[in-house]
Protein backbone atom coordinates (compact mmCIF):
# COMPACT_ATOMS: atom_id res chain seq x y z
CA UNK A 1 0.00 0.00 0.00
CA UNK A 2 1.26 3.55 -0.62
CA UNK A 3 -0.03 6.46 1.34
CA UNK A 4 0.98 9.93 0.27
CA UNK A 5 -0.05 12.62 2.97
CA UNK A 6 0.84 15.85 2.26
CA UNK A 7 1.25 18.65 5.19
CA UNK A 8 1.33 22.58 4.23
CA UNK A 9 4.29 24.06 5.12
CA UNK A 10 4.74 27.77 4.66
CA UNK A 11 5.35 30.25 7.05
CA UNK A 12 4.70 29.11 9.98
CA UNK A 13 2.99 25.79 9.14
CA UNK A 14 4.93 21.80 8.84
CA UNK A 15 5.90 21.38 5.34
CA UNK A 16 6.35 17.39 4.67
CA UNK A 17 5.23 14.96 1.91
CA UNK A 18 5.64 11.11 3.85
CA UNK A 19 5.66 8.47 1.44
CA UNK A 20 6.12 4.43 2.74
CA UNK A 21 5.45 1.59 1.01
CA UNK A 22 5.00 -0.94 3.10
CA UNK A 23 4.81 -4.83 2.67
CA UNK A 24 5.26 -7.08 5.08
CA UNK A 25 6.00 -6.92 8.96
CA UNK A 26 9.29 -4.29 8.53
CA UNK A 27 10.65 -3.10 11.73
CA UNK A 28 10.91 -0.14 12.37
CA UNK A 29 14.56 1.85 12.21
CA UNK A 30 16.17 1.37 15.86
CA UNK A 31 17.58 5.05 14.86
CA UNK A 32 14.46 7.12 14.00
CA UNK A 33 13.58 9.35 16.95
CA UNK A 34 9.97 9.59 16.96
CA UNK A 35 8.09 12.76 18.37
CA UNK A 36 7.16 11.29 21.43
CA UNK A 37 11.02 10.51 21.96
CA UNK A 38 12.92 12.11 25.01
CA UNK A 39 14.87 14.99 23.53
CA UNK A 40 16.80 17.20 26.34
CA UNK A 41 15.45 20.98 26.43
CA UNK A 42 19.04 22.34 26.42
CA UNK A 43 19.46 20.74 23.08
CA UNK A 44 16.28 22.17 21.94
CA UNK A 45 16.99 25.57 23.25
CA UNK A 46 20.66 25.04 21.87
CA UNK A 47 19.12 24.79 18.68
CA UNK A 48 16.58 27.63 18.98
CA UNK A 49 18.61 29.94 19.86
CA UNK A 50 21.62 28.53 17.47
CA UNK A 51 19.52 29.46 14.32
CA UNK A 52 16.88 32.19 16.01
CA UNK A 53 18.36 34.76 13.87
CA UNK A 54 18.73 34.54 9.54
CA UNK A 55 21.74 34.91 7.86
CA UNK A 56 20.28 38.08 6.17
CA UNK A 57 19.84 39.72 9.46
CA UNK A 58 23.47 39.34 10.45
CA UNK A 59 26.21 42.36 9.88
CA UNK A 60 27.46 42.48 6.21
CA UNK A 61 25.75 39.09 5.75
CA UNK A 62 23.46 38.40 3.22
CA UNK A 63 21.11 35.86 1.71
CA UNK A 64 21.06 33.50 -2.02
CA UNK A 65 19.68 36.52 -3.95
CA UNK A 66 22.26 38.93 -2.66
CA UNK A 67 19.55 41.53 -2.73
CA UNK A 68 17.43 40.56 0.50
CA UNK A 69 19.70 41.69 3.40
CA UNK A 70 18.41 44.11 6.07
CA UNK A 71 21.35 46.33 6.23
CA UNK A 72 21.16 47.39 2.53
CA UNK A 73 16.87 48.04 3.16
CA UNK A 74 17.80 50.23 5.95
CA UNK A 75 20.49 51.77 3.41
CA UNK A 76 23.21 51.10 5.65
CA UNK A 77 25.43 49.21 3.17
CA UNK A 78 25.21 50.14 -0.49
CA UNK A 79 26.87 47.65 -3.05
CA UNK A 80 28.91 49.48 -6.15
CA UNK A 81 29.61 45.51 -7.90
CA UNK A 82 26.93 43.17 -8.45
CA UNK A 83 29.38 40.24 -8.14
CA UNK A 84 30.06 40.30 -5.00
CA UNK A 85 26.86 42.17 -3.00
CA UNK A 86 24.41 42.31 -5.59
CA UNK A 87 22.42 45.75 -6.93
CA UNK A 88 20.86 47.80 -4.53
CA UNK A 89 17.42 47.05 -5.70
CA UNK A 90 14.45 46.43 -3.87
CA UNK A 91 14.11 43.82 -5.56
CA UNK A 92 12.10 41.37 -3.17
CA UNK A 93 10.16 38.42 -4.39
CA UNK A 94 9.14 35.87 -1.68
CA UNK A 95 9.80 35.66 2.14
CA UNK A 96 10.96 33.13 4.40
CA UNK A 97 9.07 31.53 6.98
CA UNK A 98 9.85 31.07 10.80
CA UNK A 99 8.37 27.72 10.35
CA UNK A 100 11.58 26.04 12.29
CA UNK A 101 11.37 28.74 15.31
CA UNK A 102 7.66 27.43 15.76
CA UNK A 103 8.16 23.66 15.50
CA UNK A 104 10.97 23.79 18.02
CA UNK A 105 9.05 26.29 20.37
CA UNK A 106 6.54 23.51 20.14
CA UNK A 107 8.75 21.09 21.26
CA UNK A 108 10.50 22.63 23.62
CA UNK A 109 7.05 22.91 25.59
CA UNK A 110 6.27 19.32 25.40
CA UNK A 111 9.67 18.06 26.16
CA UNK A 112 10.06 20.75 29.38
CA UNK A 113 6.83 19.38 30.12
CA UNK A 114 7.64 16.12 30.13
CA UNK A 115 10.89 16.46 31.99
CA UNK A 116 10.73 19.70 34.31
CA UNK A 117 7.09 19.62 35.21
CA UNK A 118 4.20 21.92 34.13
CA UNK A 119 5.75 24.84 35.52
CA UNK A 120 8.83 25.83 34.22
CA UNK A 121 11.30 28.29 32.72
CA UNK A 122 11.67 26.75 29.13
CA UNK A 123 7.85 26.50 28.70
CA UNK A 124 8.06 30.40 29.52
CA UNK A 125 10.71 31.05 27.13
CA UNK A 126 8.94 28.55 24.01
CA UNK A 127 5.74 31.31 24.06
CA UNK A 128 8.40 33.91 23.76
CA UNK A 129 9.82 31.75 20.63
CA UNK A 130 6.00 31.36 19.71
CA UNK A 131 5.45 35.16 19.35
CA UNK A 132 8.27 35.71 17.86
CA UNK A 133 7.58 33.36 15.25
CA UNK A 134 4.24 34.87 14.59
CA UNK A 135 5.34 38.46 14.62
CA UNK A 136 8.67 38.18 12.10
CA UNK A 137 6.53 36.77 9.37
CA UNK A 138 3.59 39.10 10.02
CA UNK A 139 5.52 42.14 9.28
CA UNK A 140 7.28 41.20 6.39
CA UNK A 141 3.62 39.71 4.64
CA UNK A 142 0.75 40.87 6.92
CA UNK A 143 -1.90 38.38 7.62
CA UNK A 144 -0.69 34.52 8.20
CA UNK A 145 -1.63 31.46 9.91
CA UNK A 146 -1.11 31.33 13.53
CA UNK A 147 -4.19 30.29 15.92
CA UNK A 148 -4.32 27.22 13.90
CA UNK A 149 -0.71 26.73 12.70
CA UNK A 150 1.53 23.81 14.13
CA UNK A 151 -0.77 21.20 14.10
CA UNK A 152 -0.53 19.57 10.70
CA UNK A 153 -2.53 16.86 11.24
CA UNK A 154 -5.66 18.80 12.92
CA UNK A 155 -4.98 22.11 10.32
CA UNK A 156 -3.29 20.86 6.86
CA UNK A 157 -4.22 23.94 5.77
CA UNK A 158 -5.03 26.63 8.20
CA UNK A 159 -6.67 29.71 7.91
CA UNK A 160 -4.69 33.03 7.68
CA UNK A 161 -5.64 35.26 10.79
CA UNK A 162 -5.70 38.96 10.43
CA UNK A 163 -2.33 40.64 11.40
CA UNK A 164 -4.02 42.38 13.93
CA UNK A 165 -5.41 38.80 15.45
CA UNK A 166 -1.71 38.46 15.13
CA UNK A 167 -0.17 40.94 16.90
CA UNK A 168 -3.02 40.54 20.10
CA UNK A 169 -2.42 36.88 20.36
CA UNK A 170 1.21 37.42 20.27
CA UNK A 171 1.27 40.00 22.86
CA UNK A 172 -0.75 38.04 25.16
CA UNK A 173 1.85 35.13 24.72
CA UNK A 174 4.91 37.53 25.73
CA UNK A 175 2.46 38.41 28.89
CA UNK A 176 2.13 35.09 29.57
CA UNK A 177 5.87 34.44 29.20
CA UNK A 178 6.23 37.21 31.58
CA UNK A 179 4.06 35.82 34.36
CA UNK A 180 5.35 32.37 34.37
CA UNK A 181 9.14 33.80 35.08
CA UNK A 182 7.13 35.42 38.01
CA UNK A 183 5.51 32.43 39.27
CA UNK A 184 8.57 30.42 38.93
CA UNK A 185 12.14 32.72 39.75
CA UNK A 186 12.99 33.53 43.18
CA UNK A 187 16.31 35.99 44.76
CA UNK A 188 17.93 32.89 44.45
CA UNK A 189 17.36 31.69 41.21
CA UNK A 190 17.02 34.80 38.54
CA UNK A 191 20.58 35.31 38.36
CA UNK A 192 21.81 31.84 37.48
CA UNK A 193 22.70 30.95 34.02
CA UNK A 194 19.16 29.64 32.33
CA UNK A 195 20.60 26.86 30.70
CA UNK A 196 24.66 26.85 30.37
CA UNK A 197 25.48 24.48 27.15
CA UNK A 198 21.82 25.48 25.64
CA UNK A 199 21.78 29.01 25.07
CA UNK A 200 24.15 30.46 23.14
CA UNK A 201 23.56 34.01 24.21
CA UNK A 202 24.49 33.35 27.86
CA UNK A 203 21.62 34.75 29.60
CA UNK A 204 20.67 34.75 33.40
CA UNK A 205 16.95 33.37 34.34
CA UNK A 206 16.23 37.40 34.77
CA UNK A 207 17.68 38.49 31.56
CA UNK A 208 15.79 35.83 29.47
CA UNK A 209 12.51 37.75 31.44
CA UNK A 210 13.82 40.91 30.77
CA UNK A 211 14.57 40.99 26.89
CA UNK A 212 10.39 39.28 26.90
CA UNK A 213 9.16 42.16 27.88
CA UNK A 214 12.05 44.50 26.20
CA UNK A 215 11.43 42.70 23.12
CA UNK A 216 7.24 43.34 24.01
CA UNK A 217 8.26 46.94 24.18
CA UNK A 218 9.50 46.50 21.03
CA UNK A 219 6.23 45.20 19.35
CA UNK A 220 4.03 47.61 20.81
CA UNK A 221 5.75 50.87 19.57
CA UNK A 222 5.83 49.27 16.29
CA UNK A 223 1.87 49.25 16.27
CA UNK A 224 2.13 53.24 16.95
CA UNK A 225 0.43 54.09 14.14
CA UNK A 226 -3.11 51.52 15.14
CA UNK A 227 -2.76 52.55 18.88
CA UNK A 228 -5.96 55.04 18.68
CA UNK A 229 -8.41 52.86 16.14
CA UNK A 230 -7.73 49.82 17.97
CA UNK A 231 -9.33 50.15 21.56
CA UNK A 232 -8.71 45.97 22.42
CA UNK A 233 -4.92 46.38 21.65
CA UNK A 234 -4.71 48.41 24.67
CA UNK A 235 -1.24 49.41 23.27
CA UNK A 236 -0.59 52.10 25.17
CA UNK A 237 -1.70 51.41 28.29
CA UNK A 238 0.28 48.04 27.73
CA UNK A 239 3.28 50.06 26.99
CA UNK A 240 2.94 52.44 30.12
CA UNK A 241 1.82 49.29 32.70
CA UNK A 242 5.25 47.52 31.82
CA UNK A 243 7.10 50.88 32.32
CA UNK A 244 5.48 51.38 35.46
CA UNK A 245 6.26 48.64 37.01
CA UNK A 246 9.42 47.06 36.98
CA UNK A 247 8.78 44.60 40.07
CA UNK A 248 6.31 43.06 38.06
CA UNK A 249 8.08 43.85 34.24
CA UNK A 250 11.75 43.83 34.62
CA UNK A 251 13.09 44.78 31.40
CA UNK A 252 16.57 45.39 30.25
CA UNK A 253 18.77 47.94 32.35
CA UNK A 254 22.14 48.33 30.66
CA UNK A 255 24.20 46.85 27.70
CA UNK A 256 25.04 44.02 29.66
CA UNK A 257 21.69 42.81 28.94
CA UNK A 258 21.81 42.91 25.40
CA UNK A 259 21.15 39.83 22.81
CA UNK A 260 24.60 39.43 21.51
CA UNK A 261 25.55 37.40 18.53
CA UNK A 262 29.35 36.22 19.55
CA UNK A 263 31.45 35.58 16.88
CA UNK A 264 34.39 32.96 16.89
CA UNK A 265 36.62 30.97 15.04
CA UNK A 266 33.76 28.47 13.93
CA UNK A 267 31.08 30.98 13.74
CA UNK A 268 33.32 33.86 11.07
CA UNK A 269 32.26 37.24 11.59
CA UNK A 270 29.78 37.32 7.88
CA UNK A 271 32.29 39.34 5.91
CA UNK A 272 34.71 36.91 5.88
CA UNK A 273 32.53 33.77 5.74
CA UNK A 274 31.19 34.97 2.72
CA UNK A 275 34.78 33.75 1.36
CA UNK A 276 36.70 36.85 1.22
CA UNK A 277 37.58 40.09 3.61
CA UNK A 278 38.06 41.59 0.16
CA UNK A 279 34.54 42.21 -0.60
CA UNK A 280 34.60 44.95 1.97
CA UNK A 281 36.29 47.37 -0.82
CA UNK A 282 33.00 46.60 -3.08
CA UNK A 283 30.65 47.76 -0.38
CA UNK A 284 30.15 51.50 0.12
CA UNK A 285 28.63 52.98 3.70
CA UNK A 286 24.86 54.50 3.01
CA UNK A 287 24.50 57.90 2.66
CA UNK A 288 21.65 58.59 5.15
CA UNK A 289 23.67 57.00 8.21
CA UNK A 290 27.25 59.13 7.44
CA UNK A 291 24.75 62.37 6.08
CA UNK A 292 23.39 62.34 10.02
CA UNK A 293 27.21 61.31 11.60
CA UNK A 294 28.76 64.11 10.01
CA UNK A 295 26.64 66.69 10.49
CA UNK A 296 26.15 66.34 13.94
CA UNK A 297 30.23 65.94 14.52
CA UNK A 298 29.18 62.54 15.61
CA UNK A 299 32.62 60.44 16.68
CA UNK A 300 30.91 57.36 15.70
CA UNK A 301 31.60 58.53 11.65
CA UNK A 302 35.34 57.18 12.31
CA UNK A 303 34.94 54.00 13.96
CA UNK A 304 32.08 53.15 10.93
CA UNK A 305 33.40 54.34 7.95
CA UNK A 306 37.01 54.97 5.85
CA UNK A 307 37.77 58.84 4.84
CA UNK A 308 37.46 59.24 1.09
CA UNK A 309 40.78 61.49 1.74
CA UNK A 310 43.04 59.67 3.81
CA UNK A 311 45.00 63.04 4.37
CA UNK A 312 42.19 64.57 5.49
CA UNK A 313 41.40 61.72 8.28
CA UNK A 314 40.00 64.21 10.91
CA UNK A 315 37.70 65.82 8.93
CA UNK A 316 34.22 64.86 8.57
CA UNK A 317 33.41 66.29 5.48
CA UNK A 318 35.80 63.43 4.13
CA UNK A 319 33.14 61.17 4.83
CA UNK A 320 30.58 60.29 2.50
CA UNK A 321 27.93 58.22 2.05
CA UNK A 322 26.59 56.50 -1.37
CA UNK A 323 22.99 57.24 -2.48
CA UNK A 324 21.26 53.89 -2.85
CA UNK A 325 19.39 54.96 -6.37
CA UNK A 326 22.78 55.22 -8.13
CA UNK A 327 23.35 53.30 -10.59
CA UNK A 328 26.27 50.52 -9.97
CA UNK A 329 27.89 51.91 -13.02
CA UNK A 330 28.64 55.39 -11.41
CA UNK A 331 29.04 54.07 -8.15
CA UNK A 332 32.17 51.71 -9.28
CA UNK A 333 33.68 54.32 -10.69
CA UNK A 334 32.87 57.25 -8.00
CA UNK A 335 34.59 57.30 -4.67
CA UNK A 336 32.67 57.15 -1.37
CA UNK A 337 33.85 55.65 2.14
CA UNK A 338 33.89 51.99 2.49
CA UNK A 339 33.09 50.13 6.34
CA UNK A 340 36.04 51.64 8.14
CA UNK A 341 38.79 48.05 7.33
CA UNK A 342 40.01 47.67 10.78
CA UNK A 343 37.12 47.28 12.56
CA UNK A 344 35.15 45.52 10.00
CA UNK A 345 37.50 43.58 7.83
CA UNK A 346 40.67 42.16 10.12
CA UNK A 347 39.61 40.14 12.21
CA UNK A 348 37.77 37.17 11.22
CA UNK A 349 35.87 36.68 14.80
CA UNK A 350 34.83 40.46 14.54
CA UNK A 351 36.60 41.28 17.87
CA UNK A 352 37.31 45.12 16.96
CA UNK A 353 33.57 45.66 15.60
CA UNK A 354 30.98 47.00 17.86
CA UNK A 355 29.27 43.72 19.28
CA UNK A 356 26.69 42.33 17.15
CA UNK A 357 23.32 43.10 19.01
CA UNK A 358 19.80 41.31 18.02
CA UNK A 359 17.65 43.19 20.87
CA UNK A 360 19.41 45.57 22.87
CA UNK A 361 19.10 48.51 25.30
CA UNK A 362 19.68 51.15 23.23
CA UNK A 363 16.93 50.20 21.08
CA UNK A 364 14.57 50.03 23.87
CA UNK A 365 15.90 53.24 25.77
CA UNK A 366 14.95 54.98 22.42
CA UNK A 367 11.46 52.95 22.29
CA UNK A 368 10.97 54.25 25.69
CA UNK A 369 11.56 57.69 24.39
CA UNK A 370 9.41 57.55 21.94
CA UNK A 371 6.66 56.03 23.51
CA UNK A 372 6.60 58.94 26.74
CA UNK A 373 7.17 61.33 23.19
CA UNK A 374 3.86 60.61 21.97
CA UNK A 375 1.88 60.80 25.38
CA UNK A 376 1.76 57.14 25.83
CA UNK A 377 2.85 57.53 29.77
CA UNK A 378 0.84 60.18 31.16
CA UNK A 379 2.97 60.27 34.80
CA UNK A 380 5.92 61.05 32.47
CA UNK A 381 6.90 64.35 30.68
CA UNK A 382 9.23 65.65 28.14
CA UNK A 383 11.98 65.65 30.95
CA UNK A 384 11.95 61.85 31.34
CA UNK A 385 11.30 61.24 27.30
CA UNK A 386 14.78 63.16 27.04
CA UNK A 387 16.52 61.36 29.66
CA UNK A 388 16.20 58.15 28.13
CA UNK A 389 16.80 59.35 24.74
CA UNK A 390 20.23 60.49 26.61
CA UNK A 391 20.32 57.28 27.54
CA UNK A 392 20.14 55.38 24.61
CA UNK A 393 22.70 57.54 22.97
CA UNK A 394 25.31 56.69 25.63
CA UNK A 395 24.56 53.50 25.53
CA UNK A 396 24.86 53.08 21.62
CA UNK A 397 28.49 54.82 21.99
CA UNK A 398 29.52 52.16 25.09
CA UNK A 399 28.94 49.55 22.14
CA UNK A 400 31.52 51.42 19.92
CA UNK A 401 33.81 51.23 23.06
CA UNK A 402 33.09 54.91 23.72
CA UNK A 403 32.09 56.73 26.95
CA UNK A 404 30.44 59.84 26.01
CA UNK A 405 31.34 62.31 28.36
CA UNK A 406 31.79 65.77 27.42
CA UNK A 407 34.40 66.00 30.00
CA UNK A 408 36.71 63.77 28.98
CA UNK A 409 37.24 63.37 25.18
CA UNK A 410 38.69 60.04 23.49
CA UNK A 411 41.43 59.00 20.97
CA UNK A 412 39.78 57.17 18.11
CA UNK A 413 41.48 55.55 15.44
CA UNK A 414 40.53 55.67 11.67
CA UNK A 415 40.98 53.02 8.98
CA UNK A 416 41.31 52.69 4.91
CA UNK A 417 39.74 50.11 3.52
CA UNK A 418 42.10 47.46 3.96
CA UNK A 419 42.40 48.21 7.49
CA UNK A 420 45.52 50.26 8.02
CA UNK A 421 45.69 52.67 10.91
CA UNK A 422 45.70 56.25 9.17
CA UNK A 423 45.61 58.31 11.97
CA UNK A 424 44.38 59.80 15.87
CA UNK A 425 41.91 61.54 16.12
CA UNK A 426 40.38 63.78 19.42
CA UNK A 427 36.84 63.19 19.70
CA UNK A 428 34.82 66.51 20.45
CA UNK A 429 31.96 64.93 22.77
CA UNK A 430 30.58 68.47 23.98
CA UNK A 431 30.03 70.19 19.93
CA UNK A 432 28.44 66.59 19.53
CA UNK A 433 25.67 66.51 22.29
CA UNK A 434 25.16 70.23 21.64
CA UNK A 435 24.34 69.08 17.89
CA UNK A 436 22.21 66.17 19.36
CA UNK A 437 20.66 67.98 22.27
CA UNK A 438 17.07 66.87 23.04
CA UNK A 439 14.38 69.64 21.62
CA UNK A 440 12.06 70.28 24.38
CA UNK A 441 9.92 72.90 23.50
CA UNK A 442 9.11 70.77 19.71
CA UNK A 443 7.82 67.50 20.29
CA UNK A 444 7.49 66.96 16.59
CA UNK A 445 11.19 68.10 15.96
CA UNK A 446 12.05 66.14 19.37
CA UNK A 447 10.53 63.40 17.84
CA UNK A 448 12.96 62.79 14.91
CA UNK A 449 15.95 63.01 16.96
CA UNK A 450 14.70 59.82 18.80
CA UNK A 451 14.28 58.34 15.93
CA UNK A 452 17.37 59.44 14.05
CA UNK A 453 19.53 58.51 17.05
CA UNK A 454 17.86 55.16 16.88
CA UNK A 455 18.31 54.53 13.22
CA UNK A 456 22.12 55.34 14.06
CA UNK A 457 22.29 52.93 17.00
CA UNK A 458 20.92 49.96 14.84
CA UNK A 459 23.80 50.44 12.54
CA UNK A 460 25.47 47.22 11.72
CA UNK A 461 22.63 45.58 14.72
CA UNK A 462 19.15 44.87 15.12
CA UNK A 463 17.99 42.67 11.85
CA UNK A 464 15.66 44.41 9.76
CA UNK A 465 14.52 46.66 12.63
CA UNK A 466 16.23 50.18 10.99
CA UNK A 467 14.19 49.29 7.66
CA UNK A 468 11.03 48.47 10.05
CA UNK A 469 11.22 52.08 11.83
CA UNK A 470 11.59 53.85 8.57
CA UNK A 471 8.89 51.87 7.05
CA UNK A 472 6.79 52.79 10.10
CA UNK A 473 7.64 56.76 9.96
CA UNK A 474 9.96 57.81 7.43
CA UNK A 475 12.64 58.35 9.43
CA UNK A 476 15.08 59.14 8.28
CA UNK A 477 14.34 59.98 4.44
CA UNK A 478 15.82 56.86 2.31
CA UNK A 479 17.09 58.31 -1.43
CA UNK A 480 15.22 56.50 -4.01
CA UNK A 481 15.55 56.20 -7.78
CA UNK A 482 15.75 54.42 -10.92
CA UNK A 483 18.96 52.20 -10.19
CA UNK A 484 18.02 50.98 -6.67
CA UNK A 485 14.04 49.49 -6.54
CA UNK A 486 13.33 47.27 -9.76
CA UNK A 487 10.18 48.84 -9.17
CA UNK A 488 9.94 51.61 -11.85
CA UNK A 489 7.36 54.60 -11.15
CA UNK A 490 4.40 54.73 -9.36
CA UNK A 491 1.88 57.60 -8.75
CA UNK A 492 4.50 59.83 -10.28
CA UNK A 493 7.08 58.82 -7.65
CA UNK A 494 10.53 57.60 -9.42
CA UNK A 495 11.97 54.38 -7.59
CA UNK A 496 9.63 52.58 -4.91
CA UNK A 497 10.81 50.82 -1.83
CA UNK A 498 8.63 48.42 -1.35
CA UNK A 499 6.29 48.06 1.87
CA UNK A 500 6.25 44.41 2.17
CA UNK A 501 7.50 40.86 0.98
CA UNK A 502 5.73 38.41 -1.20
CA UNK A 503 4.09 35.37 0.88
CA UNK A 504 6.67 32.32 1.04
CA UNK A 505 6.16 30.42 -2.17
CA UNK A 506 5.09 27.28 -0.06
CA UNK A 507 2.83 28.81 1.62
CA UNK A 508 1.29 30.01 -2.06
CA UNK A 509 1.64 26.63 -3.59
CA UNK A 510 0.28 24.40 0.03
CA UNK A 511 -2.46 26.72 0.97
CA UNK A 512 -3.82 28.07 -2.15
CA UNK A 513 -7.06 28.92 -1.03
CA UNK A 514 -6.96 30.42 2.35
CA UNK A 515 -3.84 32.30 0.23
CA UNK A 516 -6.07 33.70 -2.06
CA UNK A 517 -8.99 34.58 0.73
CA UNK A 518 -6.31 36.67 2.24
CA UNK A 519 -4.82 38.98 -0.52
CA UNK A 520 -8.03 39.22 -1.62
CA UNK A 521 -8.97 40.64 1.64
CA UNK A 522 -6.11 42.77 2.43
CA UNK A 523 -4.44 43.65 -1.57
CA UNK A 524 -7.73 43.52 -3.71
CA UNK A 525 -6.17 39.92 -5.21
CA UNK A 526 -2.67 40.59 -5.97
CA UNK A 527 0.82 40.10 -3.90
CA UNK A 528 1.97 43.59 -4.43
CA UNK A 529 4.67 44.55 -2.59
CA UNK A 530 4.26 48.07 -2.94
CA UNK A 531 1.44 47.92 -0.55
CA UNK A 532 1.00 48.46 3.44
CA UNK A 533 -0.61 46.08 5.28
CA UNK A 534 -2.61 46.73 8.22
CA UNK A 535 0.23 47.41 10.25
CA UNK A 536 1.37 50.27 8.74
CA UNK A 537 -1.38 52.02 7.13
Amino acid sequence: MTKNIKIVAAGLMLAATISSCQKGNLSANPNAISAESTVPVSLILNHLTANFIRPEEMPLGQDASYNKNAYKAAQFMVSNYDKYWGTNEYSWSYSGHAYDILKYAIQLENQSVKQVGANNKYLAVAKFFRAYAAIWLSQRVGDIPMSQAGDPIKYPTPVFDTQHDVYKNALQLLDDANTAFNAILTSATQNASFAPGGDIFNLTNLQWQKLINTYRLRVLISLSKRADDNADLNIKTQFATILGNPTKYPIMTANSDNMVYKFNSVNLYPIFASGSNNYNNFLFVGKPVLDITTSTADPRTFLIATPVDKTKFSSFSSYQGAPTGTSLATLFSSTFSNYNGFRYDLVKTGDNAEPFIFIGYPEMCFNIAEAINRGWVGTLSTTDAQTWYNKGVTASFANFGLTLNAAANQNVNTSDVGGVILGSVTTDYATFLNNIAYNTTNSAAALTQILTQKYVAMFSNSGWEAFYNYRRTGVPAFPTGPSNTGYGTVAGQVGIIPRRLLYPLDEINANNANYKTSIGSQFGGTDDVTKDTWLTK
